[in-house]
């Protein structure tokens, strides 16, 4: 097997302008932002002045501290709250979150492209009216689920918190899809899928990106390592009888993609089709441009 390195590539509105000494420098619309990255080792390249000219910079107790939630942001006064961006088919709104993130993933774009792909070829090849089916757990601010639904899909949006989902509506709003078939829902994951199974519900494909700790609407508990074998050997029993696609996301790259790799391919054994793993990384704008890897996945598509 080979290791994928997935870059995203088609970005008008997103760059990595900069990186080194432990953070990274980013556009993100019309702003700079400058954020931690504890595997920038090496040296910034662009001047101190670019730098500070940063319209916000998030601040840790240390430039190797991995928490999200640990550390506060400094914004300059000329910032909005939030702005629009688009991509490809879709807008969507950026802002700075507690949690060091600007609200959406850039870095997913990748998966986005791959799984619009298979919608549009299962699309034209199927002799059924009834578009596919996509489920999307952990789904946050919904740009995978508007990105698949602007593709034609039938998407089923899940997440725990009502702040995400609140958020979804309103990128869905600012990209016209609000006549799309896209459904929105609070719910624990675990539990939503076990629901689906006995309600005999089926999907044609599954987008996850689960957390690596994580809290549902009553306070039902999330561990990656524990649950989610749990949840992945639950999948089969969603599915169709003609899956399109499953991407299971991670951004515990602590661990390896071979993990995730493995264990899909164990999970859709009984299933004619291939699974192929790796990492996703941002590259900077720059000559001789550096590469910071962000996550790691598994994804399996039918033959």
């Amino acid at each position: 097997m080979s290791i994928l390195l997935l870059n995203p590539t088609k970005w008008n509105d997103y760059g990595l302008i900069d990186s080194g000494d432990g953070k990274k420098l980013e556009r993100f619309g019309p702003y700079l932002f400058s954020r931690p990255e504890p595997q920038a080792f090496w040296r910034q390249r662009l001047s101190s002045k670019i730098w500070n000219n940063a319209s916000g910079s998030f601040l840790s107790a240390s430039s190797l501290d991995d928490n999200e939630s640990s550390g506060k942001w400094a914004l300059k006064s000329n910032l909005s709250d939030r702005w629009e961006m688009t991509y490809d088919n879709i807008k969507f709104f950026a802002t700075p979150t507690p949690f060091r993130h600007l609200g959406f993933f850039p870095d997913q774009s990748p998966h986005w492209d791959w799984a619009s792909k298979k919608i549009t070829s299962f699309i034209k090849n199927s002799s059924s009216v009834n578009p596919p089916k996509v489920l999307n757990l952990f789904a946050y601010s919904g740009l995978a689920s508007l990105h698949a639904a602007s593709y034609g899909a039938s998407v089923t949006h899940v997440d725990a918190s009502k702040k995400a989902i609140s958020y979804a509506f309103d990128n869905r709003n600012l990209s016209n899809l609000n006549k799309a078939s896209i459904k929105y829902l609070t719910d624990d994951a675990l539990k939503f899928v076990n629901r689906e199974i006995r309600r005999y519900n089926k999907y044609d494909a599954i987008i996850l990106d689960p957390p690596k700790y994580g809290r549902g609407p009553n306070g039902e508990k999330w561990e990656l390592s524990h649950d989610l074998p749990i949840l992945l050997n639950l999948l089969p029993k969603l599915l169709s009888d003609t899956p399109i696609f499953i991407i299971l996301n991670s951004y515990a790259i602590r661990s390896s993609s071979l993990s995730l790799h493995f264990l899909l391919k164990e999970v859709m054994e009984k299933y004619s089709g291939n699974v192929e793993s790796g990492e996703i990384s941002i590259i900077e704008e720059q000559d001789q441009p550096r590469q910071i890897s962000t996550a790691i996945f598994a994804r399996w598509e039918s033959k």
